[in-house]
Formats: structure tokens, C-alpha cells, sequence
């Protein structure tokens, strides 16, 4: 069959391969230089949302929504947080493991004036600048809003005890860290798919 029924099959094998040319080589265009794009042109920012005087937390109310989640912060009290910056601008997470993510990705240049998030025993807001959190990683032995999140304690003996008790993963005093060491790898434990 060498005939006119072969040549349209030649003429459409010859139109694929061109049409797949033409599709690989616009991917290629469309994508980007490979040479010298930084992996950090990817990342999330998020930005300050709400007005906060940063002397103390403000109230959280059903319009305040979490920058990194978009969960409402008023309905996880056992959870939520705040953070304030000195240009009084700041922002409510739902939970401490939002907030950890928001002091990485913030584009607020402004220092932190104050920053709150719950105890884990008690549920009342406590001073995160002073508070011990407790990097638990094994997301299957929770059950807390947002998958995981630190377990923040306002007294170090606290944080401390509850490492003793916790028996789902084998954790240290070396996995209590303090506010001023929250940094990218560890927000990245909680949220780093939102990041």
C-alpha cells in the first residue's frame, strides 16, 4: 500500500513531530533562563494585615484571617497567635506554626514590637518572645489545626515536662528553641508548603 492511503499518515506523522517541536521549544521560551534564576525568586511573601499598637495583643475577631492559611485566628483559642511590628502594623494566626512561617516570609521590614501566641496547658496568650516552643515533627501522632504545630509553653520546666511525657517521637531539651531562633528550616517543618 504505497499509494495515496500512505502519504496522509506521513503527512500527519511529519505534523505531530512539528507540533511537538513547536510545543517543547514555546515550554522553553515560556520558562525561564535556567542560568541565573535564584530558587529564592519562588518563595511566598506574605504581608502585615491588620493595624496593631504592639503593647499588648489586640482581639481576635471573626474578620481577621491568618496571612499564611487564611483560617480565622477567633476560632482556634487554644491555637492562635499574634505578631505586632514597631510601624504598628502586625498580624493573627491560627495557630503557632502560621506564625513561625509569617516572622520567615513577612515583607514588613519593620522589627517585631511584640508577638503572643497560646500556651499549650493553659490556652491563655503568652509572651512569644519569651515563650519555649517544643519542635515536634511527627505529624502522625497529633491531631492540631493545620496538620502540626510547635507546642509553646511561657515556662521552660513546663516545655521540659512535656518532653518527658510525649512519647510519639524521641525529642531532647535541644528541640525547645526560643523565639529569636525561629528560622526558615524550622518554619518549614510546620508550613513548608505554604512558603
Amino acid at each position: 500500500m504505497n499509494g495515496p492511503n500512505r502519504r496522509p499518515l506521513e503527512r500527519r506523522r511529519l505534523l505531530g513531530l512539528l507540533g511537538a517541536g513547536l510545543l517543547a521549544g514555546g515550554a522553553g521560551c515560556l520558562g525561564g533562563d535556567e542560568g541565573g534564576a535564584d530558587e529564592e525568586d519562588d518563595e511566598r511573601t506574605v504581608d502585615p494585615t491588620l493595624e496593631h499598637p504592639g503593647d499588648e495583643p489586640v482581639a481576635f475577631t471573626d474578620e481577621q484571617n491568618c496571612p499564611i492559611c487564611n483560617m480565622t485566628p477567633a476560632d482556634y483559642p487554644n491555637w492562635h497567635g499574634q505578631v505586632a511590628h514597631e510601624d504598628g502594623t502586625g498580624a493573627a494566626f491560627d495557630t503557632p506554626g502560621c506564625l513561625f512561617a509569617y516572622l520567615v516570609i513577612t515583607t514588613s521590614d519593620s522589627p517585631v514590637a511584640g508577638a503572643w501566641t497560646a500556651d499549650f496547658e493553659t490556652g491563655d496568650l503568652v509572651d512569644a518572645t519569651e515563650a519555649h516552643f517544643v519542635l515536634i515533627t511527627d505529624e502522625t501522632a497529633v491531631d492540631d489545626p493545620m496538620k502540626i504545630n510547635p507546642r509553646t509553653f511561657a515556662n521552660r520546666d513546663d516545655a521540659v515536662a512535656f518532653l518527658e511525657e510525649y512519647d510519639a517521637e524521641d525529642l531532647t531539651e535541644e528541640d525547645i528553641v526560643g523565639f529569636d531562633e525561629i528560622d526558615r528550616e524550622t518554619a518549614e517543618i510546620y508550613r513548608g508548603n505554604r512558603m
